[in-house]
């Protein structure tokens, strides 16, 4: 994934990167040329809304522009010129959410360049990745062509959904994005698009990063069907998938006979939770069909319940489906891993919804692609600040002094509104100098 980099990810360098990928960018206004603002400039002017935390953001910069004829955007975000909100939402309208993917990689070059992915590996240095879908915007009234619609019995009712990619570990904090997948109109169909045909697209596109990476994927019992099991399989990847008995007949009728001839491998472990004792039961088959026919795929299932020590009440109870054997040890670390599943939705799409991304909010909607492009911006937006978490000293050592995340992103925004800095770096310098905090290493 390219040449090792130094243990640094520099903010402006990926800004820089971002401009760059702009100016590949198709611009497909009339005359484009006697335009007054250049694309790069509405991208990182947008990134820069969502890097702050800050939908007043630009608002703020104009007005330090006037006051000392400079201002953050141009010297932070490196941007020329200073576009409109509108000129920067009609300028992004035109861009497909693809062209930018290359700054998902840009990012993942240099943090595997680094031994901060190391954490992430279990299994045998495996990366667990899980897919899961989430509605950004609804309306009644708001849409464009890109929408997915959906009668109702007060009308139309217009949404965007969106595939995430996050790599989760049990005992990891940060969750690290993959770039997303759009729920949208697809070419030669009137069906509406659906999360396991976008996760289908998605695995067919990141399959051969996903093998160097020796991934296992995980997913909810919506994904834990044939269909979607033989593409995870074609791409020579592992899953580990929620299964339930509701949607798995045929696999859990097999279950339910085998357990009644007594035959049903167990494993049984006490836990201390710090608080009292808890009893975590194991049970796994191998070689189970997952549908009905002679063309069932067989694969592994296993299940996890956990109970109080004395009361005897039942605290946790899941099962899922895999391609990896199972034995007394392996049923524990692919139970495991696929608990860590949660960490999807509490780190990535709560943390996205409610910590200052905002991801819920209509920050504009556009006619064709504006929708997908902010969402795509703001979840980059999300990556750098993790990956900075991971890998920058003074960004770590300064969120740990401020405290709370919301402090962080408030001085930052203060700083920025009264004083103009050289750039993201010279920003950051000033806080530790601020803090007293000692130089940090190359």
């Amino acid at each position: 994934m390219g040449r090792k980099m130094g243990k640094k990810v520099r903010v402006s360098q990926f800004i820089q990167k971002l401009g760059e990928m702009a100016q590949a960018m198709p611009d497909n206004r009339a005359g484009h040329h006697n335009q007054r603002y250049e694309l790069q400039d509405a991208v990182r002017g947008a990134f820069s809304v969502f890097c702050m935390q800050s939908e007043s953001f630009l608002a703020h910069q104009r007005a330090l522009l006037q006051q000392k004829g400079r201002s953050n955007l141009e010297s932070v975000f490196q941007m020329e010129s200073v576009p409109s909100d509108t000129h920067i939402r009609n300028l992004l309208d035109g861009v497909h959410v693809g062209h930018f993917e290359a700054a998902y990689d840009w990012l993942w070059q240099r943090l595997l360049a680094t031994d901060k992915v190391a954490p992430f590996r279990l299994m045998g240095r495996r990366l667990l990745v899980g897919v899961d879908g989430i509605q950004y915007f609804s309306s009644a009234k708001i849409h464009c062509e890109q929408c997915s619609r959906q009668e109702t019995d007060g009308g139309v009712r217009y949404s965007h959904r969106v595939l995430t990619a996050l790599v989760v570990h049990p005992e990891q904090s940060e969750v690290l994005p993959l770039a997303p997948e759009f729920l949208l109109p697809q070419d030669g169909t009137d069906k509406q698009d659906s999360e396991l045909a976008a996760a289908k697209r998605w695995l067919l596109r990141h399959g051969s990063w996903l093998r160097e990476q020796s991934a296992v994927i995980l997913g909810d019992d919506l994904f834990s069907h044939q269909p979607f099991c033989e593409v995870v399989l074609a791409a020579e990847l592992a899953f580990i998938l929620v299964c339930k008995p509701s949607s798995h007949e045929t696999l859990y009728s097999w279950v339910s006979a085998i357990e009644r001839g007594g035959k049903v491998p167990e494993v049984n472990r006490r836990v201390w939770n710090g608080r009292h004792g808890e009893i975590w039961r194991y049970r796994y088959l191998n070689e189970l069909p997952l549908r009905a026919g002679d063309d069932g795929l067989c694969v592994n299932w296993c299940e996890l319940t956990i109970t109080h020590e004395k009361s005897g009440e039942q605290l946790y109870h899941n099962s899922f489906v895999t391609n990896l054997p199972l034995n007394n040890q392996t049923v524990q670390d692919v139970t495991h891993a696929g608990r860590a599943r949660w960490k999807h939705e509490n780190e990535g799409h709560n943390v996205l919804t409610t910590r200052g991304y905002h991801i819920k909010h209509n920050f504009g909607h556009g006619q064709i692609h504006l929708s997908t492009v902010l969402f795509s911006l703001n979840l980059l937006a999300f990556f750098l600040h993790t990956v900075l978490q991971l890998v920058d000293t003074h960004y770590q050592q300064i969120r740990a002094a401020l405290g709370a995340r919301r402090t962080f992103f408030e001085d930052i925004r203060s700083l920025m509104r009264w004083q103009v800095f050289a750039s993201w770096e010279a920003l950051i310098q000033f806080m530790a100098d601020g803090l007293g905090l000692a130089p940090a290493p190359d």
